[in-house]
C-alpha cells in the first residue's frame, strides 16, 4: 500500500471492503470484518467492563455481540455508513446492549454455537492491569483501541526484521520508536549493534520511518476513505497520551 492516500490500493482494505460489499454475509466482506474482530475485540471488552458488568458477564456480552454480528451481518438499526470502524463497533454494541440483550447471558458458558471466541484470560488480565479511577468507558475503549493500532504495527514491523534474520537488531532498536531523539542511548548502541554514528541514526531514521508507514496501512483498513486516515492518527495519538 502506498502511505498516502489517492493509492488505488485503498479500496482494498478490510473496512472499505465491507462497505462496498453491501451484502456482510458476501464472503469477501465476511472475512474481512472476521480479521477485524479479530484484531480489535478487547477495547470493546474493557467497554463493557468499565460500564459496570462482570469478567464472566463482558466476556459473555463481548463474545455474542461479535458472534451475532459475523452470523447475521451488522446489527439491525445501526447504518452502515461510512466513516470509521472504530467509531461504528462502538455504536453497534451499544445499540447491543440497549436493544438486545434480553437475558443475563446470551449463551450458556462453553455451550454456545457462537462463531467467534476471545481469550477470557487474557482480556480480564489485561482489564486488571487498566487505572481503576477517573476514565469513562469511552475514553478507555479509545486509549485500549489507539494501543491495540499501536501492538499490531509493532508486531508487523517485529515480522518484518525477523524474515530478514534481523530479530536482535529490532530488539535494540524498538525503544528508538518512541524516545525523543536526545534521550536516545547511542553510545550503548553503536556497542552493541557495532555501528558507526551515522550508521546508527541511519537505521533509527528507517526504523522510524517504516513504523510510520505500517501505521497509516493499518489504520486505512478501518476508515472508510484516504482523508480519514490522517484525522484518526491524531485522533489515536491523543487518546494513547
Amino acid at each position: 500500500m502506498e502511505p498516502r492516500g489517492g493509492s488505488p490500493v485503498f479500496a482494498t482494505t478490510w473496512w472499505t471492503v465491507v462497505l462496498a460489499a453491501g451484502d456482510p454475509n458476501h464472503p469477501e466482506a465476511s472475512a474481512a470484518l472476521d480479521r477485524l474482530c479479530g484484531a480489535y475485540w478487547y477495547p470493546l471488552y474493557a467497554y463493557v467492563r468499565r460500564k459496570g458488568r462482570t469478567a464472566e458477564e463482558a466476556e459473555d456480552l463481548t463474545q455474542e455481540f461479535f458472534s451475532k454480528m459475523l452470523r447475521r451481518g451488522f446489527p439491525a438499526g445501526v447504518e452502515r455508513e461510512g466513516g470509521k470502524f472504530r467509531s461504528y463497533l462502538l455504536r453497534a454494541l451499544d445499540h447491543f446492549l440497549v436493544n438486545e440483550w434480553k437475558r443475563a447471558t446470551a449463551v450458556k458458558r462453553g455451550g454456545g454455537a457462537g462463531t467467534f471466541s476471545l481469550d477470557a484470560v487474557e482480556a480480564e488480565a489485561r482489564y486488571q492491569l487498566e487505572p481503576v479511577d477517573g476514565e469513562t468507558p469511552e475514553s478507555l475503549y479509545d486509549r485500549r483501541w489507539a494501543a491495540t493500532v499501536l501492538e499490531r504495527v509493532r508486531g508487523r514491523l517485529r515480522e518484518e526484521f525477523a524474515r530478514q534474520g534481523k530479530t536482535e537488531v529490532f530488539a535494540a532498536l524498538e525503544p528508538c520508536l518512541t524516545g525523543g531523539e536526545e534521550m536516545l542511548p547511542y553510545a550503548e548502541l553503536m556497542v552493541r549493534l557495532d555501528m558507526k554514528p551515522s550508521a546508527l541514526k541511519m537505521a533509527v531514521h528507517r526504523l522510524r520511518k517504516r513504523f510510520g508507514e505500517l501505521l497509516r496501512e493499518e489504520i486505512a483498513q478501518t476508515v472508510a476513505t484516504p482523508e480519514e486516515v490522517d484525522a484518526e492518527i491524531r485522533h489515536l495519538i491523543e487518546a494513547a497520551s
